[in-house]
């Protein structure tokens, strides 16, 4: 989805190129890799530099290894670069998410990043599952995804974006967001995705977010044929947002626009729990950091 460059002019052209050249900020790095050991999955390789880490890991579901990333600060400010690279080796299985929504604080003038690097070997499956992020008014932000899978991997992910704060009224009257995602097997593009906001009159046009505050997008691959019309009736038709699912060959992609991040989040996880035992040959059970 690409949006044109709305009315504060500075501000969108910093979001369609590099933005500022100060430094100032946190340089956050975590490099984490996963591999089939001892018939489970392992956390082998952790790297990390700067306020990024993860908990140890959790098996709830015996041979998949789950994990929470944190993100100690609590929140991401203006000049803040967040760099996160996984990689699951040849039939290990993960799941990611984390214990909360990830903050983008107003900025007075050097944007934010966050870049996330994922791959997924053959045979191999990651689930990527990070709570929303929350832009609060004036926020510069550049949001980066990379998915590249393997002929024969399995993936599972989403990003839910909430501009503004609906709970107290207040909606994302100024700053930017551009938001890119892509997804890649062997090198061949499944999906290319991107989102440019810029400002409260981005908000309302038909082609972006229709007056709506909260974005989600799911993609998940491989996914059969058959298995598109039981994504559709794991959520029922409901008056106060908008969801469509699709399928484009293997890749079933999933939209949500609404006002609540909780909702989003239960409209996909229904999508996700109808698909799971198909997909990755497992029943879902929501992480329990989701509950706390």
């Amino acid at each position: 989805m690409t949006s044109p460059p709305g009315s504060r002019g500075s501000l969108c052209l910093d979001a369609v190129g590099l933005g500022s050249n100060n430094e100032s900020g946190w340089l956050a790095k975590l490099q984490l890799g996963f591999v089939r050991s001892g018939g489970r999955t392992v956390l082998a390789e952790r790297r990390r530099e700067g306020p990024l880490a993860v908990q140890r890991p959790f098996y709830p579901e015996g041979d998949v290894c789950h994990v929470y990333l944190l993100h100690p600060p609590g929140g991401v400010v203006g000049g803040d670069r967040l760099n996160v690279e996984v990689s699951a080796g040849e039939g290990a299985s993960a799941l990611m998410t984390t214990p909360g929504a990830t903050k983008f604080y107003r900025s007075a003038a050097n944007p934010s990043y966050q870049t996330q690097d994922l791959s997924v070997a053959d045979k191999a499956s990651l689930e990527w599952f990070p709570q929303e992020s929350i832009l609060f008014p004036g926020a510069l932000t550049h949001l980066r995804t990379r998915v590249n899978l393997a002929a024969s991997a399995r993936f599972a992910g989403w990003e839910i974006l909430c501009l503004g704060r609906p709970v107290v009224g207040e909606i994302f009257s100024e700053g930017y967001l551009d938001q890119r995602f892509s997804l890649h097997r062997d090198g061949q593009p499944l999906a290319l995705e991107r989102l440019h906001i810029c400002g409260a009159k981005h908000l309302s046009r038909a082609t972006q977010l229709r007056g709506y505050c909260v974005s989600a997008t799911m993609l998940v691959t491989p996914v059969a044929p058959g298995l598109l019309n039981v994504a559709r009736a794991a959520v029922p038709a409901q008056q106060d947002h908008l969801i469509g699912i699709t399928l484009i060959d293997e890749l079933l992609i999933a939209r949500y626009l609404g006002n609540g991040t909780e909702q989003a989040k239960a409209r996909l996880s229904a999508v996700w729990s109808a698909l799971r035992p198909a997909v990755f040959g497992r029943t879902a059970g929501l992480p329990r950091i989701w509950a706390t």
